[in-house]
């Protein structure tokens, strides 16, 4: 009983707040099951909204750009170019969104009692890692569907997964700070996101980009993210640029840095705000 804390600013524990994220590790898991349970108990149609999202988003896309419009797809049937895209993206995108309102939709715990507030925005992102892997056996159904072969090459997708995951973390941690002080930020997030699947190559390849600017194109991380998926599940056809992926990874650990800083900055006023 020594060792209890009822603490509600988190800023009193600073020099052991890292430590803290290990003795609360129980707490993490919690969280990421309870919002399991929730999305998945709570809607009509359960586990499949995580396939008809991404599938139902592809089909049109397929249709309005790849059959109507003509885009290049480097090689690829379009419904794997663009589901390929989606997949990733929609994991990017979820987590953005989900991580950002994870603060607020938990102000009651934030208020009450102490624990490392970063749990909450990263078991978010965490969650939507379920979404994906459903999401990708129903890529794996079209690459079948399309005569798309499917090789050990799909391993390379882990490490531009986990670049997604970073990516989506390090932004998820800067919204969920900002949405707690400035509470009009829950509605930029979604102009956010949608401006992002424009700029990220979803419909559209990343070769018509010029080279003079693909430095600062590669600045979205997300365009290596799905560039990479495509060159993975293509085995090579669709074109990688591997100057743009070192600049992704440059972009998006200083994201990930700068948004650990700023959240700790601002977890101490939580409580407060909230």
């Amino acid at each position: 009983m020594s060792d209890f804390r009822l603490i509600v600013e988190a800023g009193k524990t600073e020099k052991i707040y890292w430590r803290d994220l290990w003795t609360y590790r129980e707490l993490f898991f919690f969280l990421a099951w309870r919002d399991i349970l929730v999305r998945y108990k709570q809607t009509a149609i359960g586990i499949a909204w995580a396939v008809l999202r991404p599938t139902l988003m592809a089909v049109t896309f397929s249709v309005i750009f790849g059959r109507l419009a003509r885009l290049p797809s480097d090689g690829m049937p379009y419904l794997v170019f663009v589901y390929s895209a989606m997949l990733p993206w929609q994991f990017f995108a979820t987590s953005l969104s989900d991580s950002a309102n994870s603060l607020i939709s938990n102000a009651n715990m934030i208020s009450k009692v102490y624990f490392p507030r970063v749990i909450m925005p990263v078991s978010t992102v965490v969650v939507n890692l379920m979404d994906f892997f459903i999401s990708f056996v129903i890529l794996l159904g079209f690459m079948v569907f399309t005569g798309t072969p499917i090789t050990l090459k799909l391993i390379a997708l882990l490490p531009f997964l986990l670049l997604a995951f970073l990516a989506a973390m390090g932004c998820g941690l800067w919204l969920a700070a900002l949405n707690v002080k400035y509470r009009d930020f829950r509605y930029i997030v979604p102009f956010i996101v949608q401006f992002g699947l424009y700029v990220s190559p979803v419909i559209f390849s990343s070769s018509i980009i010029p080279d003079r600017w693909r430095w600062l194109y590669a600045m979205n991380p997300m365009v290596s993210v799905i560039d990479g998926f495509r060159w993975a599940v293509s085995n090579g056809v669709a074109p990688f640029y591997w100057e743009s992926l070192a600049i992704s990874i440059l972009v998006t650990g200083t994201i990930v840095t700068a948004g650990l800083f700023y959240f700790r900055k601002m977890e101490k006023t939580f409580a407060d705000v909230i």
